[in-house]
């Protein structure tokens, strides 16, 4: 694991090297881990205690990220600062080892399209997620045929922002994401109504499906969800949660490298969130999702040239 500074870490590492952990992916274990963290209050003022905490678990702090890759079979970019995952990315892919990078993937859609077109060229496989895509309550809504095709969706949860990251990079990728497991990709338009504590993001799909995305930043607040279906309408009934689904999910990707999610779904999400940045920028003004990837892939390589000067490479 790259960056021990969110309570990801001795999670993950709880539920992958526990006994029983299996289903056909026994042979995972977390074995290294090298602390990164940045200037982030969230990361700064966090990393040394989740660093310990995972070393009282028997993983072996790396000093650098170099020496973790050499020791590993594969990755998972913990990092609770987006912005990082970039520079932390290049040499995992260049070593030609399977990655997974938590969310946000990155901490711009032009920094998330240079690392997965990096990956690309290179060969390597990669896939980001939030865990909340994989939690038992949102498949049984995707499971419940009694409600028809899924024409519209609506989720809300906790939407607390940081310094210096993008509104919905932070923790709004959580409920965009659920927002997307349930109606898949195909957006096309992203308008943003925003006050202080609450942020309302709704996209058209292609055919005229609409599904939002309520944030809210001040008030105390669980993760939850409505699909709409063509026969009927079904909700989450409990706080969505729990990061088992995830973890096997990682799991089976690092032993088949294949990933479960295509780097086209995942941009899409991106594009989404810088969608309704750009929205709330121009007061609400709807702004289509493939502007924002155009305008991102013309900055990639640059971004990936940056990254590369950084890392002396």
């Amino acid at each position: 694991m790259i960056g021990l500074d969110t309570s990801h870490v001795p999670a993950f590492t709880q539920i992958i090297n526990s006994p029983s952990f299996g289903n056909g992916v026994e042979q995972l274990r977390i074995i290294a881990g090298y602390p990164g963290g940045t200037d982030l209050p969230v990361s700064r003022g966090r990393v040394a205690a989740f660093t310990q905490s995972v070393r009282e678990l028997g993983v072996e702090i790396m000093p650098t990220i170099s020496d973790l890759i050499s020791s590993v079979d594969a990755i998972m970019i913990q990092s609770v600062d987006g912005r990082a995952h970039l520079r932390e990315a290049i040499p995992v892919i260049l070593s030609g080892k399977p990655l997974f990078i938590d969310k946000p993937v990155a901490g711009s859609l032009s920094e998330a399209v240079a690392i997965y077109g990096l990956a690309a060229k290179e060969g390597v496989p990669v896939f980001s997620s939030s865990a909340l895509r994989y939690s038992s309550e949102i498949r049984q809504i995707l499971d419940d045929a009694t409600i028809g095709g899924i024409v519209g969706g609506f989720t809300w949860g906790p939407c607390k922002s940081q310094p210096g990251i993008p509104d919905m990079f932070f923790y709004g990728i959580h409920g965009i994401e659920v927002l997307y497991t349930l109606m898949g990709t195909g957006c096309e338009m992203v308008s943003r109504i925003s006050t202080s504590g609450t942020d309302l993001v709704t996209g058209v799909w292609s055919g005229g499906r609409i599904g939002s995305y309520r944030g809210i930043r001040n008030d105390e607040a669980d993760f939850g969800a409505i699909a709409f279906g063509t026969r009927g309408m079904k909700s989450t009934r409990e706080k969505i949660e729990g990061y088992e689904g995830l973890c096997h999910k990682i799991a089976e990707f690092f032993i088949d490298k294949k990933p479960p999610i295509s780097p086209e779904t995942t941009l899409e999400i991106v594009a989404f969130m810088e969608a309704a940045d750009e929205s709330k920028r121009f007061e609400g003004q709807p702004f289509a999702l493939q502007a924002c990837l155009e305008k991102a892939r013309d900055l990639a390589s640059s971004q990936l040239a940056k990254a590369f000067s950084e890392l002396g490479l």
